[in-house]
């Protein structure tokens, strides 16, 4: 059976479920302007879903869930010189919302160093106590 978890699991859960939220978001940037031939190939944007996890009453860290697709529909697009444009000239763009996503990239960024910040002023506070006792 595990100890406690410490400031620094907790804060690392977090970080690491930041890093999973932030791989996602890469991911949709990457194939943001992409184009398919159509509807059913189009890449669709990726989301993780997180989940509590509870150790004891008032101490909870988190996990990546799942991840799951976007409900955000490829966009169909008039471009008859796509060589992957149908007899009619569409191709499909993927489905992703790209200010969407660089909102979440920042607001992850932000979670992330919050964690390292705690990280931190734990060290902090451990060192000074033993300076303290010396």
């Amino acid at each position: 059976m595990p100890g406690p978890m410490s400031v620094f699991d907790i804060s690392g859960r977090a970080m690491s479920a930041q890093l999973s939220r932030l791989n996602t978001t890469a991911s949709n940037l990457a194939n943001a302007r992409t184009t398919y031939a159509s509807e059913k190939e189009a890449y669709r944007a990726i989301k993780p879903v997180f989940k509590t996890i509870e150790e004891r009453p008032g101490v909870a860290t988190v996990q990546v869930e799942k991840v799951v697709q976007s409900d955000i529909k490829p966009v169909k697009r008039h471009d008859p010189t796509n060589p992957l444009a149908d007899d009619e000239g569409y191709v499909w763009d993927a489905g992703v919302d790209e200010t969407a996503e660089l909102i979440d990239m920042l607001e992850t960024a932000r979670q992330y160093q919050n964690n390292v910040q705690v990280m931190q002023t734990a060290k902090s506070l451990i060192l000074d106590t033993v300076r303290m006792g010396k």
